[in-house]
């Protein structure tokens, strides 16, 4: 399957584009952000965007009987795949969606389920931290380039993350 590819510079969140994208008919695609001005995490938390970072979101029709669960744990798995080829060190999956290095929060994922017109589709936001990290209270934080090889930027993430989706999302 391949993603058609949407860029912006600032947006409100990148899953809320997504959502307007399906109720224009669009099947499938990439969302990314310079900056998200009202970027979510679970149960309505704040996204903190900080520039540099990668804010994305990618959505397709699901169109298998599958569970949440089931997709949450696929997507989580294609997200690290995909980080893991810009750090030397392991990147572990802290359930049910963050990704972490040395215990540090490097990438949050934030599913989302919508129906539209006898349709399911499902919206993966993925937050990166690349080269910087937000202080988040009780939550130690830091961003992948501390652990890549050679520095790294968002463009190359994305395309490679949208490269591991294009690849691993035929027949959901």
């Amino acid at each position: 399957m391949i993603l058609k590819k949407f860029n912006f510079t600032k947006i409100t969140s990148t899953n809320d584009k997504a959502l307007k994208l399906i109720k224009a008919d669009y099947k499938n695609g990439i969302i990314t952000s310079d900056v998200q001005t009202k970027g979510r995490g679970r149960y309505g938390k704040k996204w903190i965007s900080v520039k540099g970072n990668l804010y994305m979101s990618i959505f397709f029709e699901i169109k298998k009987k599958i569970s949440i669960t089931k997709l949450n744990n696929i997507n989580i798995k294609l997200v690290k795949k995909a980080l893991q080829q810009f750090s030397k060190k392991n990147i572990n999956i802290k359930k049910p969606n963050d990704l972490l290095i040395n215990k540090k929060k490097i990438c949050g994922i934030l599913q989302e389920t919508f129906f539209y017109k006898n349709k399911r589709f499902l919206i993966v936001g993925i937050g990166v931290n690349i080269v910087n990290s937000p202080k988040i209270y009780n939550y130690p934080t830091s961003y992948l380039n501390n652990y890549s090889v050679k520095k790294i930027n968002k463009t190359a993430v994305s395309k490679y993350i949208k490269s591991i989706y294009e690849r691993n999302i035929v027949g959901i």
